[in-house]
């Protein structure tokens, strides 16, 4: 299929406007909010807890973000991005709220954490799925890529912040300070909502068929083990890279703030480099690719023992996380119809938060049933698990034809001309 010089010009003008704009900044927002709860682990730390507790308390807030996924895509295709985007922003400021007013270890820790979790995956899967239903097909992969880049702009000043904050000692002044700063990028993400869908219109599907027949239906295929990779990655990072930083390097470690910004660079840089590489190699390849690259990173985080120590494998996994994010979303979703393409950016999500949950609580057993040697434990089972990852999702993904891939060498000649 051919796409002239002047087709590709106007579908770039059609992707980067005003619209983009509010959506980068309120990515910006949430991420930013979302870096500043990879202190999570340090919070149940000063509560007096264990690392296997932060574990459990984080599986329970993805469980109950599993559960809300079997009807949210329903939802969203029913009643439109809009009424669920604001909803799950509300969500997140109630769980965000919570967690600032909550001063000991309770079901009301659990609970914050399930909304905060709720809210997160409504904010994410909306954010993702307005900017797919905006764009031609062959240029969903470019447009995920673009808007994520957002997310590692919004990780540097997240981590920045926390570093700030956590410059001492563990107080509860700390802790008041990083949650109020959590609410603040909140409200800020829920104006920039407002203005970015105030014109939007819904029009319901006549049918929404059920979850379970539409996954069915569209079954995504292989590209459901990265994602469980993913989610694999982010227990990693999301829970436990900031025990392991203090661990290593004391209450004053920069460890924590490094790694964060040497990954937000990285993954940023290569992000915007290869956003339009699906054209070129296709995402079956840049899937590999990340897959390794987060298997370096995982393997090399054994090593890091002093703060700039952790730049190395913070600029792996951010490569790996630059060119897997946009592929599995989109490839988890293309198999869907636009009208069911909520369910679809749903599920796929879903699964990177089902890898997560089930990491989560068996990789704080691990830290604790390894004690001294708990954190290096960890990382050698994750490394050798995403290792064996590449070869299998090679072979499951063989043959497959990329959409992508068919619009590669048109994109390439309007772009030089």
């Amino acid at each position: 299929m051919s796409l002239p010089p002047e087709s590709y010009k106007s579908e770039s003008a059609a992707i980067y406007n005003r619209s983009f704009v509010w959506a980068y900044l309120a990515n910006m927002s949430l991420v930013a909010a979302n870096t500043l709860a990879f202190r999570f682990a340090e919070f149940i730390h000063f509560l007096d807890g264990s690392e296997a507790v932060a574990g459990r308390i984080v599986a329970y807030g993805l469980i109950g973000a599993l559960i809300s996924r079997i009807w949210l895509g329903q939802a969203i295709d029913r009643f439109g991005v809009r009424r669920i985007w604001l909803i799950g922003t509300m969500l997140f400021l109630v769980g965000s709220g919570t967690m600032l007013a909550t001063q000991a270890l309770g079901t009301g820790l659990f609970a914050a954490r399930v909304a905060y979790e709720i809210g997160t995956a409504c904010m994410f899967v909306c954010s993702n799925l307005h900017i797919q239903l905006r764009v031609p097909e062959h240029r969903r992969t470019e447009a995920i890529g673009s808007l994520g880049s957002s997310g590692f702009v919004g990780m540097i000043v997240g981590a920045q912040l926390g570093n700030w904050v956590f410059s001492g000692p563990a107080t509860a002044i700390l802790f008041t300070q990083l949650f109020s700063t959590m609410i603040v990028f909140g409200l800020l993400y829920l104006i920039f909502v407002l203005m970015l869908t105030h014109s939007d219109n819904h029009v319901r599907p006549e049918i929404t068929p059920p979850v379970h027949v539409l996954m069915r239906r569209y079954w995504p295929g292989p590209v459901v083990l990265v994602a469980l990779m993913m989610g694999l990655g982010f227990a990693v990072t999301m829970v436990y890279v900031t025990r392991l930083a203090t661990t290593r390097g004391g209450a004053e470690s920069h460890g924590f703030g490094v790694f964060f910004t040497c990954y937000a660079l990285s993954a940023f840089s290569f992000r915007l480099s290869t956003r339009t590489l699906s054209r070129k190699l296709g995402r079956r390849v840049m899937i590999l690719c990340g897959l390794m690259g987060h298997a370096i990173g995982h393997l090399t985080l054994i090593f890091a023992h002093q703060s700039w120590q952790f730049a190395i494998p913070a600029i792996c996994i951010g490569f790996g996380h630059a060119l897997l994010f946009p592929c599995v979303v989109s490839l988890g979703s293309e198999p869907f119809p636009p009208q069911y393409r909520g369910t679809g950016t749903t599920m796929i999500l879903a699964f990177i938060d089902l890898g997560r949950g089930i990491m989560s609580p068996l990789l704080g057993w691990i830290i604790v049933r390894y004690a001294a040697a708990g954190f290096e434990a960890m990382l050698i089972t994750t490394t050798a698990i995403l290792t064996l990852s590449v070869p299998t999702y090679a072979w499951l993904s063989r043959g497959h034809q990329d959409v992508d891939l068919r619009y590669g060498d048109a994109i390439s000649t309007a772009a030089e001309e």
